[in-house]
């Protein structure tokens, strides 16, 4: 052999006899090592860690509980557009590659070796999708070999589609969000079928680097790599010149608020996740269990959007408080945007109210910044709630200048305004009186700065909103909604008390002697009150009011239980009132309709017991319609009569105000829908002089019903039997001979008179007895 030719020879065989060798050798290394790889049943028999999701009773999504946020998908239901993006991002080859792509291998070993480093992978789908069910993160030559041989395996077990519908499914995408379809509700609030194509070359170029390429976190990282994505779609025929140059263009519309829902009902979808915890433990948060609950969408928003109004309404009587604290930012011209990011990071928004820091400040227009970058100007009427601490004499700690933080809010119009965070709370409650299904529950003002749910935890002084309770007594023991009861002074015993000697007053300071207990209602006279829980005795009353589910142990059988001094939770108001409302029937409130599976099948479900069935009767039918009555006037021309804006009639209900103005209530319904509202403090303290059911609590109430019954036509509870018409004094015409009806029970009818012995005409007229201390 030609020397020549055994110089070339040689090597040639040399470098064939090494190749042989190393494939021998990886041949004994698959040999060996193919046998040892774990069972891929978790992919054959695919079941991801799906969340407990918590719905409203019209479908609504309200809730999400679980490690990871995941909504599972179907390849055939994944937009062609999200597919391609994929591809294009992450394995053009992959319908083409065994699962190792070689050719990716061979042109990211030639990038890393000209560039002088380890700079570019070559992991397709499948061997993402082996790392991430069954190996670490280390990256070593081992745990290469034997991601490449199990992507080998899934290969031979799994078809192309089946490996790509894992991969959506189970990749992690930031914001706690794994797999496409939930990632397209975090980021962009809507389904996986609805994203365009610039939205889905943003959710393609996550996978890489979650945390780095993320929107909500980097934005200006992830639009690079969102044009990285969208030319690799082009460049692979995925899309046309056209449709590049508008994708690039397109703005995309972020979801700042990661826990945003439809629907604002956090009390709701906690109380839901208690309740499926305490049945299924841990499992309730990876089976994909679905809560779905009584609430109904259009009820929730409004009594969600009442109760803001309502306190922020409150809290705009009682003027601005100035500012929250202050940041140092310099002298106006510094590049100060890293200062205001950090300094608004400790700051909560609240729903719609946000946190700024001021720039500039006059007595005409204010600039901040918020959150994000956006420079708020504020002027005109945005300014008069703090036009106080704009002036020069305002507090130094509370003036409003150049680095002070504030809050601020769009209005109807869209124009910005200062206003503040509220001290106070407050909680409202619905439900149908027939079988206690709620119908919307706000727990408080804002769940992700006090998570406390004042409906079901908040034990408050009822007030006069637990006189009807007590009138509901009195009827059992004679007395009608015509007897007459004296409005003047008392004094009350330490003994009657249980404490000390008591001297109560009405809510106004005003008597007006002699009235029938119908007007005492309607004019929440506390002097009649009083009068009547003396006359038909404290213990008799503590016993009575546990028919409408109320604690004994919670109201002392003392005198002040007239006045509400005992203790109740607006749940608890809820269920009492309902009795009114159905005719007698004492109902149980629930908030949970069913608890299904992942497949829908039922795994529990609410029984409830409906008004009607005798065995749940509480008070007397006619006792009902009385105080249903009676409340109708608290409406018509009580403390209430501000409800009457709603122009129906068939409302009713009480007002509450606690001693020195503490608690505030209204608790009313219709006969289709009972309503709860409260406000108050959490730390009791007096709200402010005049601030009563009437004028804090009653405007919530309002706010809700005028949305809740907008299409209910009006109804009325029918007569029961037993009942009998008698004339009465007309309330102001007695002097004048005029005269009213009203409506009593059968047997408080006076016995006939013996023969020979005149009529009385006094008795006839008060057939219950007239009560003065």
């Amino acid at each position: 052999m030609p020397t020549v030719l055994r110089w070339i020879a040689y090597p040639i065989l040399l470098l064939a006899g090494l190749a042989l060798i190393g494939i021998a050798l990886l041949a004994i290394v698959v040999i060996l090592a193919y046998p040892q790889l774990p069972s891929i049943e978790v992919l054959t028999d695919y079941q991801p860690k799906i969340p407990l999701r918590v719905y409203t009773a019209d479908g609504h999504l309200i809730g999400e509980f679980g490690e990871e946020r995941r909504a599972l998908v179907r390849i055939a239901d994944v937009p062609q557009v999200m597919k391609q993006a994929i591809l294009a991002a992450e394995d053009e080859r992959f319908y083409q590659h065994p699962g190792v792509d070689t050719l990716g291998v061979l042109r990211a070993a030639y990038a890393n070796f000209t560039s002088g480093g380890k700079r570019q992978g070559a992991s397709t789908i499948t061997m993402q999708v082996a790392r991430n069910f069954f190996l670490s993160r280390e990256k070593t030559l081992s745990r290469k070999v034997y991601e490449a041989l199990l992507a080998f395996k899934i290969e031979n077990n799994l078809s192309k589609d089946e490996i790509l519908e894992i991969y959506i499914n189970q990749i992690y995408l930031g914001q706690r969000a794994y797999g496409f379809a939930v990632a397209a509700q975090i980021y962009y609030g809507k389904p996986l079928k609805s994203i365009s194509l610039a939205e889905a070359a943003m959710l393609a170029g996550l996978p890489k680097a979650p945390s780095s390429f993320n929107p909500v976190a980097n934005p200006k990282r992830a639009k690079l790599r969102q044009l990285y994505v969208l030319r690799r779609m082009h460049e692979l025929g995925f899309i046309n010149d056209k449709q590049l140059a508008e994708a690039q263009a397109q703005d995309l519309r972020i979801k700042r608020d990661v826990n945003e829902f439809a629907v604002r009902a956090d009390h709701v979808a906690e109380m839901a996740r208690q309740m499926a915890y305490e049945r299924f433990q841990d499992d309730a948060y990876t089976k994909g269990l679905r809560v779905i609950t009584t609430i109904l969408k259009a009820d929730q928003e409004a009594a969600y959007a009442s109760l803001r109004r309502g306190v922020l309404d409150y809290d705009k009587r009682h003027g601005y408080r100035g500012a929250k604290g202050y940041v140092d930012i310099g002298k106006p011209g510094t590049a100060v945007d890293e200062v205001l990011e950090e300094a608004l990071q400790d700051e909560h928004d609240s729903d719609d109210i946000y946190a700024a820091v001021i720039l500039e400040a006059g007595p005409k227009l204010v600039k901040a910044y918020r959150r994000g970058g956006e420079i708020v100007q504020v002027s005109g009427d945005g300014l008069k709630f703090a036009q106080r601490m704009l002036d020069e004499k305002a507090p130094a700690n509370k003036r409003l200048r150049r680095g002070a933080i504030i809050n601020v809010q769009k209005d109807d119009k869209g124009a910005w305004l200062i206003l503040q965070l509220p001290e106070v709370e407050a909680a409202f409650v619905s439900a149908s009186p027939t079988d206690g299904a709620i119908r919307a529950l706000v727990g408080g003002f804002d769940f992700n700065r006090n998570k406390f749910n004042h409906v079901t935890q908040a034990w408050r002084q009822p007030g006069s909103s637990f006189k009807p309770f007590i009138y509901s007594a009195s009827l059992e023991k004679g007395f009608t909604p015509a007897s007459i009861i004296q409005d003047e002074p008392l004094v009350v015993s330490a003994a009657e008390t249980g404490s000390q000697a008591w001297e109560p007053k009405n809510y106004d300071g005003k008597y007006e002697g002699p009235m029938p207990m119908r007007t005492a209602l309607a004019k929440s006279k506390n002097l009649v009150s009083i009068r009547i829980l003396k006359s038909i005795g404290t213990q008799y009353a503590q016993d009575y009011i546990t028919r409408f589910g109320f604690d004994a142990d919670k109201h002392p059988p003392y005198l002040t239980m007239a006045l509400g001094a005992g203790s109740v939770t607006p749940w608890q108001q809820l269920a009492g009132y309902a009795v009114f409302a159905n005719g007698g029937y004492r109902i149980q409130p629930y908030i949970v309709k069913q608890i299904l599976d992942d497949k829908g099948n039922v795994l529990a479900e609410a029984q409830p017991a409906t008004a009607g069935d005798e065995s749940l009767r509480a008070i007397d039918p006619r006792n009902a319609y009385l105080m249903d009555s009676m409340m109708h006037d608290v409406v018509r021309r009580g403390t209430a009569t501000r409800a009457m804006q709603l122009k129906r009639g068939d409302l009713a209900g009480k007002t509450g105000t606690t001693n020195d103005f503490i608690d505030a209530w209204f608790c009313g319904y219709q006969p289709t829908l009972v309503g709860i509202a409260w406000i108050g403090f959490d730390q009791p303290k007096k709200l402010g002089n005049g601030e009563t059911g009437g004028s804090a609590a009653l405007p919530i109430w309002i706010g809700y019903m005028e949305k809740a019954l907008k299409s209910v036509p009006e109804s009325f509870m029918a007569a029961p039997e037993g009942l009998v018409t008698i004339k009465i004094p007309a309330e102001g015409a007695v002097e004048t001979g005029g005269t009213a009806t009203e409506l009593i029970y059968k047997e408080s009818l006076p016995p006939p008179p013996e023969i020979g012995e005149p009529e009385s005409p006094q008795r006839m007229t008060f057939p219950a007895q007239n009560v003065s201390g």
